[in-house]
């Protein structure tokens, strides 16, 4: 053989020692929001102050309806009305402000990170932990792509999942707000490991991810949209999200979870993103789950709003929270097996399947 060159052996060698031993597992979850809080309850009155549109009563009434049938009770932002002052065009709409919004965005989505990462990291609480097993990856549910599936097995990692902070306070519009009532900002590492490496033999993880799939659905196109302007990140939402997804996600389910031989989706537990209650609503009567079955994604979004992809993260945090607490026999309140649905533009639905662990 000629030097330098490899046969397919050694290429098969080398793939197999980047690759990690075992199911990716989730070892530790930190998350922090913005320092600012606002009650649901007053919301419209604080938006339609602070982007001066009091004198849009009709709208301000359907907004108010819908922050009501909204299910959240508080959301987290960075603006204040102090920086908005300081900042008017970010309050009018179509004013040049992409550049203030942006500096703001570079000064505070690394400090949400670092307080969300130190949270984890402290959890995990191992010498051996270095901040460089912190590579920040993007994980939203919101990327358009084609089918994939795969075993959730990877290199030692860490996913950090992130909404942007509410940069939004431009005037309301008749398309505006249905996202307004319902978004908020958060961040969350999740640091994860497929290795075993010595110190996993005693930090046990919360859960492992045993397979996961992505797919855009059928006749969807340009039922969630979302484009960077000049008034923020504005979304676009069609009124049968929720029916298109309910309408596909058994599919989705029986394709994930067929290799485990379940097919009572009432036997595991549930991690969905909640985009809105119609969508956790929609699903839970279309699958006839227990009401249960989505009590941690429904008390996420009661507390916190819509976050985009940080959702889940917070969810499983609260799920492993809440199974310790009650007594359950695992971190997936008492079950073995779970699935953790993400939805986003495409409109793409993405599968987790997870595996809890005992607790002590």
């Amino acid at each position: 053989m000629p030097e330098g060159k490899m046969n397919m052996e050694d290429v098969e060698a080398f793939r197999k020692a980047q690759r990690a031993d075992g199911p990716a597992a989730v070892l530790a979850i930190g998350t922090a929001t913005p320092p600012n809080s606002i009650e649901q309850s007053s919301y419209p009155d604080y938006y339609f102050r602070i982007t001066n549109s009091e004198h849009k009563a009709e709208l301000k009434e359907k907004f108010k309806r819908m922050c009501e049938k909204s299910m959240v009770r508080k959301r987290y932002v960075y603006l204040t009305e102090e920086i908005l002052k300081e900042n008017p065009n970010v309050c009018a709409y179509m004013a040049p402000s992409f550049d203030a919004r942006q500096d703001m965005v570079v000064m505070e989505v690394p400090k949400l990170g670092k307080e969300a990462a130190s949270k984890a990291i402290k959890e995990w609480e191992s010498d051996d932990v270095s901040t460089g097993l912190l590579r920040g990856r993007h994980s939203s549910p919101r990327r358009q792509r084609p089918r994939r599936e795969q075993p959730a097995e990877q290199e030692s990692w860490s996913s950090a999942a992130r909404s942007p902070p509410s940069l939004s306070a431009a005037p309301p519009t008749p398309t505006s707000t249905v996202s307004s009532a319902r978004l908020s900002s958060a961040t969350a590492p999740l640091p994860s490991s497929s290795e075993r490496i010595p110190f996993l033999r005693w930090r046990s993880p919360f859960f492992q991810l045993l397979f996961t799939a992505q797919t855009i659905l059928p006749d969807s196109e340009g039922a969630i949209g979302g484009h960077l302007r000049e008034v923020g990140l504005t979304f676009h939402l069609l009124k049968d999200v929720p029916g298109l997804i309910s309408k596909n996600i058994e599919k989705a389910l029986v394709e994930a979870f067929q290799q485990f031989n379940i097919s009572d989706w009432n036997e595991l537990f549930w991690i969905t993103h909640p985009g809105g209650p119609a969508i956790l609503d929609q699903v839970e009567s279309k699958l006839q789950l227990d009401p249960k079955k989505m009590r941690a994604s429904r008390h996420i979004l009661s507390g916190y709003g819509n976050m985009s992809s940080a959702c889940v993260l917070f969810i499983l945090d609260e799920m492993r929270k809440s199974s310790a607490e009650k007594g359950f026999a695992t971190t997936g309140e008492g079950l073995d097996m779970g699935v953790l649905f993400g939805f986003g533009p495409g409109l793409t639905v993405e599968t987790v399947v997870l595996k809890s662990v005992p607790l002590q």
